[in-house]
């Protein structure tokens, strides 16, 4: 009795391992397939415009539907995109590690219990509900607050020129993108910092370190590749925000060489444009953007993944 219940159970749990596999093997797969056909159908989009321009459209500032047969060049959006997103990730990032170190190494547990879900909840609101509160809210203060105020103490240095009235300009897209992306480096950070051994944080006490050095010595260096992934992938986030972004940013026609002037970005103007285009090299020209995009964010995706597999592997190795 007992050999055919084992029999039975063997038998039964090759059964769900088989289903189990296959059914996890799908999801992979179909989010390659999902990954593909989504490329082939952006590509397809642009062949109008790549045979047209070709790779001069990357480096052309040029963007006006209507003369002629249309101008189109994505150099303002390509500058705009890399200019607040590292922007908001020099902002974000130090401040992001920070909440996790707190959060993981310094708060109460019944102060972390509270705040953790705040941070992540953050991720939670709206984008388009962020953007309306960056026009409302966020823009009236940096016209009369910050940019004057880093004008007159960094005006030396032409990214902080002029401050503008209306407050819409490239610098106040990137707050807007780092306190989107502010959960995703709070929260990978906190976890990070809590997946560090016990016992070598004890072993440096025990020699006379400081919780300051505790932190410097062991903490960051133990989650540095973490972070790093982290940081891309907060990146990957910030690259490919539309709407916030369009609400804030002003909408520039030309490269600023000051961040608190106007600009724009390939998703924004994608968000834009895209609905109201006039002819078909326009809209070949809004999936070249999206073509552009895609690498920069599957490039940014791919290189955190293999920052964290580095990781994995040089600590196995060691």
């Amino acid at each position: 009795m007992l050999g055919r219940m084992r029999g039975t159970l063997s038998t039964k749990g090759s059964v769900g391992d088989k289903i189990l596999r296959g059914l996890t093997l799908f999801a992979a797969l179909l989010t390659i397939v999902t990954l593909v056909a989504l490329g082939f159908q952006v590509i397809k989009g642009a062949s109008l415009s790549f045979s047209t321009f070709g790779l001069g459209f990357i480096t052309d500032s040029e963007w006006n539907p209507t003369a002629g047969k249309g101008e189109f060049g994505a150099w303002v959006m390509i500058y705009g995109t890399l200019v607040t997103s590292l922007s908001a990730l020099t902002i974000a990032l130090p401040i992001g590690v920070a909440i996790g170190l707190y959060l993981a190494e310094l708060a109460r547990r019944s102060v972390s219990r509270v705040v953790s879900p705040m941070v992540e909840m953050l991720a939670a609101v709206p984008s388009v509900v962020v953007g309306f509160w960056g026009l409302i809210v966020l823009a009236p203060i940096v016209s009369k607050h910050i940019e004057p105020f880093l004008h007159d103490h960094f005006g030396f240095i032409p990214l902080f020129g002029e401050p503008q009235t209306t407050g819409l300009s490239l610098f106040t897209a990137s707050l807007i993108l780092s306190i989107m992306i502010l959960p995703i480096v709070a929260s990978i950070s906190r976890d990070l910092f809590l997946t560090v051994p016990r016992e070598m944080k004890d072993g440096a006490e025990a020699l006379g370190a400081t919780h300051w050095e505790v932190v410097r010595g062991v903490d960051l260096p133990a989650c540095a590749a973490g972070i790093a992934s982290a940081a891309l992938l907060a990146l990957g986030r910030a690259l490919g925000e539309a709407i916030a972004v369009a609400q804030v940013i002003g909408g520039g026609q030309k490269v600023a060489t000051s961040l608190f002037l106007p600009g724009d970005t390939l998703a924004s103007r994608l968000a834009t444009q895209f609905p109201g285009a006039v002819s078909n090299l326009q809209i070949s020209s809004l999936f070249y953007l999206g073509v552009i995009l895609l690498i920069i964010g599957v490039g940014a995706n791919l290189t955190a993944v293999w920052i964290a597999r580095r990781f994995d592997y040089e600590r196995k190795a060691a």
